[in-house]
């Protein structure tokens, strides 16, 4: 497989691509872009793509065929084509799967692009399954990557169909989501009092926020004097090529419907003010060693140091370990949050505009199995009917005579039917 990077020299972008000379020894060569440096990165890692692209499709055709080039290569070097086209958190999920599973288990199977069939591909899923002891939801996402990798393929000619697409799936079971009850959740309030943990399970179990929504709030998005809060700002974590996580931060959230500007509950606006009075009391306390860094974040320690996504993730199920309280995720407080408005009778669509959902079908499919008093309402009107019919029979017992007469009028002529076949 061809590999390649962006370089700069003399303010411009040039390609440095690695290929195999006459001999078959690996050999650099430099395309120059025509871009200057400033302002061309994008424009430049695309040309970088569609270069590297063009030349493998060169040198399938001149070989005749893919049959040299290793399904696990051609998986690492589609990781490194779509590094700078997907969000870093996306490419950290994607890198997981392909680098430390897809790779190594078609290595050694030992399978090439231009062999790779759909029974390959199968057998890959049954491992995943019946050794690893993976989830169909986990396969799916593997098949996810394989599934684009392989289209990439087909697009640039490498192999004329997906075999992919062939491959039966496992089948997703609905997903239940966990969650607190009113209860539940005040006795969590009480027990995470004077924790780092506190403010963001209040605010995630009032709002329903993601977790990266909730690390992301600044003191700028709060305004105290119209009682709005607004979501515009996440925080989530990413890794570098050697496994080493980094802090991902961004002006935009998951979705244009993730940016929201909601009411400034009067429990998180007191929780609110409490912090920005510890805060202040900290700031002032440890001077040179507080941080100055985060200081527009809201969720940050006693040294000013930001809170994480790793450390949540860790800190929340010690929490609730150590009082004793049920396990469940961070992100179940979300769920949390939509259970109960769904029980104090809030519409779905106004649950969706409150999360945040881009579609009213991903509030629907999460929480329509909670969705019981709309059950006792059709519960009612069945009833309702069905009592009402059963009363005019009552009143007329001959309806009754008719409906017993019909249904054996009917029975009769089944039988008869059956008896001339």
């Amino acid at each position: 497989m061809i590999s390649g990077h962006l370089q700069e020299k003399s303010g411009r972008y040039y390609m440095v691509l690695n290929l195999k000379n006459e001999n078959q020894k690996w050999k650099p060569k430099w395309i120059a872009t025509g871009l200057l440096t400033k302002g061309n990165k994008k424009r430049a890692e695309t040309m970088l793509r569609d270069t590297i692209q063009e030349y493998e499709k060169k040198e399938a055709q001149t070989q005749g065929d893919t049959d040299s080039i290793l399904f696990s290569d051609y998986m690492l070097n589609w990781l490194e084509l779509i590094r700078n086209s997907v969000e870093e958190t996306t490419f950290t999920a994607y890198r997981r799967i392909v680098k430390f599973q897809v790779a190594p288990y078609f290595k050694e199977l030992g399978v090439t692009l231009g062999e790779l069939q759909p029974k390959h591909i199968q057998g890959y899923y049954n491992h995943l399954m019946a050794d690893k002891k993976n989830s169909a939801v986990t396969v799916r996402r593997h098949h996810a990557n394989i599934r684009k990798a392989l289209q990439a393929a087909v697009k640039t000619d490498l192999i004329p169909t997906n075999p992919a697409d062939k491959v039966e799936k496992p089948k997703q079971q609905p997903y239940i989501a966990s969650f607190y009850d009113d209860e539940s959740l005040n006795l969590l309030f009480v027990k995470a009092q004077g924790t780092r943990l506190e403010l963001p399970i209040i605010i995630s179990a009032f709002y329903g926020l993601r977790r990266s929504e909730v690390l992301g709030l600044k003191w700028s998005a709060v305004d105290f004097k119209n009682k709005t809060i607004t979501v515009s700002h996440v925080v989530a974590e990413a890794e570098d090529d050697d496994g080493k996580k980094y802090l991902v931060k961004k002006d935009r959230t998951k979705n244009k419907s993730s940016y929201r500007t909601l009411p400034l509950i009067p429990q998180v606006e007191d929780a609110l003010l409490r912090k920005k009075e510890k805060d202040d009391e900290f700031r002032r306390v440890c001077r040179r060693s507080y941080s100055k860094d985060y200081t527009n974040y809201i969720l940050i320690d006693e040294l000013g140091r930001i809170l994480t996504p790793d450390y949540i993730s860790k800190a929340f199920p010690n929490l609730l370990e150590k009082h004793g309280l049920r396990h469940i995720r961070f992100h179940d407080l979300r769920h949390s949050c939509a259970s109960l408005l769904l029980k104090n009778g809030v519409s779905m669509k106004a649950i969706q505009e409150w999360l945040g959902h881009s579609h009213y079908s991903t509030t629907a499919n999460f929480y329509a199995h909670l969705d019981y008093d709309s059950k006792k309402d059709s519960a009612n009107v069945v009833s309702g009917i069905l009592m009402t019919k059963a009363a005019d029979t009552e009143d007329n017992p001959q309806k009754v005579v008719t409906t017993a007469t019909t249904a054996k009028q009917h029975q009769a002529k089944v039988e008869m039917m059956f008896a001339q076949n």
